[in-house]
């Protein structure tokens, strides 16, 4: 393991596969660096790979007061460790954070989003994120860790006796440990703010290509998503991948960022 020191003095723990151009992997909401291994192994062929944990997860520490642009600034260390310019991986929430880290000027030379999962711009998925937002801000102010993972769960689609099933699992234990950094993602996301719509000034902001990955069998309203996101980039693409959902196994995925990271054509 490494860690670096991000602007606020926090250290970002990392590893480092490969060697080769720099691709820089950020996960969704509950994600540490294990879970993003596989993915960084499979890259590690053709490219220096930097997969880290995020703020608040893992061997990463955490300063308060949490802001959007710390977590930029973490990026940014990365990629300076790494020797920049990097491209950059994000899944999920993860994508989200990835988007603002390339808006924000930092040198990305390529983007890929896989699956933001912005809220359609329609009344009850706005009210949706929002309450989503206020609920978990609410009940990680009482340090409810377990309840606000249950709760980010049962948003995301699991069904509520699959959530208390799961409480009684070994793993549980992880889920909470990190709970707290889902209001990081929900700001990240912009569900209270913004009501987790698609930031369009934000997309217009990247100068960086960028390719956004949908999954054939994700459900249509995130496909859709996907769609108006790439069409609201300067240089953005979409890619459809067939017959997967909302994860990827590494060994599809990461020839699909290969091809895309190590071409030089835009």
């Amino acid at each position: 393991m490494n860690a670096v020191a991000s602007g606020d003095g926090t250290s970002i723990a990392f590893e480092r596969f490969g060697e080769g151009p720099p691709v820089i992997l950020v996960g969704g909401a509950t994600t540490d660096r294990a879970m993003t291994r596989p993915l960084a192994e499979e890259l590690a062929g053709g490219f220096t790979v930097i997969n880290y944990d995020r703020r608040g997860r893992g061997d990463s520490g955490d300063t308060p007061p949490y802001a959007v642009k710390r977590e930029v600034e973490d990026i940014g260390a990365l990629i300076a460790e790494a020797g920049g310019p990097a491209s950059v991986y994000g899944h999920s929430s993860g994508a989200v954070l990835a988007l603002h880290a390339a808006a924000h000027g930092l040198p990305v030379a390529r983007l890929v989003m896989h699956e933001p999962p912005f809220a359609p711009d329609r009344e009850e998925e706005r009210r949706t994120s929002r309450e989503y937002g206020e609920r978990l801000r609410a009940i990680l102010a009482e340090g409810r860790r377990g309840d606000a993972a249950a709760l980010f769960m049962t948003t995301a689609g699991m069904p509520e006796e699959v959530v208390e099933g799961a409480r009684d699992e070994p793993w549980w234990a992880g889920v909470e440990a990190v709970a707290s950094t889902l209001l990081y993602d929900s700001e990240v996301m912009g569900d209270i703010s913004r009501e987790g719509t698609i930031p369009t000034a934000l997309l217009g902001a990247v100068d960086a290509p960028t390719l956004v990955l949908c999954g054939g069998a994700s459900p249509g309203w995130m496909i859709d998503v996907g769609r108006q996101v790439a069409e609201g980039l300067p240089n953005g693409g979409l890619e459809v991948l067939e017959g997967q959902e909302h994860v990827v196994p590494p060994v599809l995925l990461a020839p699909v960022l290969a091809g895309y990271f190590g071409t030089g054509e835009d």
